[in-house]
């Protein structure tokens, strides 16, 4: 990539939230009745309908920003629901460098948790080796399961949409067999939960606030990534492997070896972040129990996460954090009068938008030009 280019994609990413955040304005507006209402005599007075229209958008959007940036509690909150997407997204990410689509990080999150957790409760070791056993539990669970993908698309040719989304029901159905069984279920309890994970293998947080070092994982995951892609020679090998197998293979790379080595690596780190959705601390200072939701959509949004950074490690996180932000935020949009279900609206256009840079460039004009220019010869300053 040239440097112009660079910024012509972080100009039309930029463009493509705005575009979102207009649209779901309208949303906001056609849906409120009392807002409606005032259109029905806009020609009479125009100034009713369009004072009404600029209270909801903007109490909307200032509940929307306060709720996730308004205070240090909101901020914390937001990076605590950043974490597990930034650390899923990495995982669907890396996949995508490696030309692989791997929707299969909800499996792979599921069976992080799974064996965090069960380290958490079953287990019962000293303060510090107690929690980093069950993360190293939780990253190995993730990475059997990817691998078994990588494995089955190296050796047999099978399509690792298919294989993944398949071993997403497997690990789903799985989840909810062990929270039946003596190991898994809590005593006393006839439900499928599970015991409550010992405070020892209990991610820190920061004193009054949900900052905790799950976050600080994201973010030491993401850098570790960038490494792999450009620094490391494994990087190289991944990402020409992903720009075109044939000529990869015909340069000495085992395509099939990096298949696997990619997956085990994009379940790792999606099983990260179903080992902070065992360990990390909640609202009480105690990690959820082991449960069927315990990793809630995390795999599914992760591809969201993954699409809106442009696979790279940075955009993943700002990614990650854009939409934590906005999960954190539209609790506070429904305390302005406005159903949740419009921040649901506002990821989905932002996605859309960013997955389609043609059409935003088609909308604006000035981006069109940019992407234009970034494409000539003369453009220089290439990143490394």
């Amino acid at each position: 990539m040239t440097r112009s280019s660079w910024w012509t994609e972080i100009l039309t990413t930029i463009a493509a939230i705005v575009l979102a955040l207009i649209i779901g304005a309208v949303v906001m507006v056609v849906s409120d009745p009392d807002v409606l209402d005032k259109y029905a005599y806009f020609f009479y007075r125009p100034g009713d309908a369009l004072a009404a229209s600029g209270d909801k958008i903007g109490s909307a959007y200032f509940a929307l920003l306060k709720g996730a940036v308004g205070s240090w509690g909101a901020i914390t909150q937001s990076t605590s629901q950043a974490a597990p997407l930034i650390l899923a997204g990495l995982g669907v990410a890396l996949a995508f460098r490696a030309g692989l689509i791997n929707i299969g990080g909800q499996g792979q999150a599921i069976w992080g948790a799974i064996f965090a957790a069960y380290i958490g409760f079953g287990v019962h070791l000293p303060l510090v080796i107690h929690v980093l056993v069950a993360l190293i539990a939780g990253v190995l669970g993730g990475a059997i399961w990817g691998g078994l993908v990588g494995w089955l698309k190296a050796r047999t040719g099978a399509h690792e949409v298919i294989v993944t989304i398949m071993l997403n029901y497997v690990a789903i159905r799985m989840l909810a067999w062990l929270l039946t069984t003596p190991a898994f279920q809590r005593p006393g309890r006839t439900d499928s939960i599970s015991p409550i994970v010992d405070w020892t293998a209990t991610f820190a947080r920061l004193a009054g606030s949900q900052l905790h070092v799950g976050f600080v994982l994201a973010l030491l995951a993401a850098a570790a990534v960038w490494w792999l892609l450009e620094r490391s020679t494994l990087g190289f090998a991944l990402k020409a492997v992903g720009a075109n197998p044939h000529a990869a293979a015909t340069a000495g790379m085992s395509v099939a070896r990096t298949t696997i080595i990619v997956m085990v690596l994009a379940g790792a780190l999606a099983g990260l972040a179903g080992v902070d959705a065992a360990l990390a601390p909640s609202d009480s200072g105690v990690p959820v129990p082991l449960s069927n939701g315990i990793v809630g959509d995390v795999g599914f949004d992760a591809v969201t996460v993954a699409l809106v950074g442009r696979s790279r490690p940075v955009g993943v996180v700002l990614a990650g954090l854009l939409f934590g932000a906005l999960h954190t935020g539209g609790l506070g949009m429904q305390g302005a009068q406005t159903p949740g279900t419009v921040t649901d609206v506002l990821q989905a256009l932002i996605v859309l938008f960013v997955a389609a840079p043609a059409l935003v460039t088609r909308l604006l004009p000035f981006l069109r030009r940019r992407a234009a220019r970034s494409a000539t010869p003369e453009s220089t300053g290439a990143l490394t």
